[in-house]
């Protein structure tokens, strides 16, 4: 199957933004080519730049302090990630790694929050945006996880009390 190319215009992202708003916030993005295996951001790093998927796939991973990295979730091209850097955290609590060649865009997660501060019309929608990544996100990792428990794999205070 060959992957259609995504148009800015596509990325759900955008959607909604004046021609004024989508140059604005496009001026500081910037294109990125990965390949496969390559790790966009570790889990504890500095949360720096929010990613949208063009191509390609993304796993992000999560590592327990006492066992090993989970799946948590699987980005799609449109698919929005490190949005720890948008919020202002001071670190990322997952990492992320390419799982197939592909295209992102990225932008400094301070970058993002001053055009949102400058021009709020536009920041109300970039917000919503952001607010409908997380709440997707959380609840595929809530999904994930209730599968895993389903699957056989108990949390470790379960296991410590048999």
């Amino acid at each position: 199957m060959v992957e259609r190319p995504i148009s800015i215009e596509d990325l759900a992202f955008f959607q909604g933004l004046s021609a004024t708003g989508r140059k604005r916030i496009l001026a500081d993005f910037r294109a990125e080519e990965h390949g496969r295996g390559d790790v966009l951001f570790l889990q504890d790093q500095p949360a720096e730049r929010l990613y949208i998927l063009v191509s390609g796939g993304v796993e992000i991973r999560y590592k327990p302090y006492d066992g090993e990295a989970l799946t948590v979730s699987s980005i799609e091209p449109g698919g929005v990630f490190g949005w720890s850097a948008a919020l202002g955290r001071t670190s990322y609590t997952s990492s992320a790694v390419c799982i197939a060649d592909g295209r992102c865009l990225s932008i400094r997660g301070r970058d993002l929050r001053r055009i949102c501060e400058q021009d709020p019309p536009t920041g109300v929608i970039l917000l919503e945006r952001l607010a409908e990544v997380i709440a997707l996100r959380l609840t595929s990792t809530h999904e994930h996880v209730m599968e895993m428990l389903r699957q056989g794999m108990r949390p470790a205070r379960e296991v410590r009390n048999r």
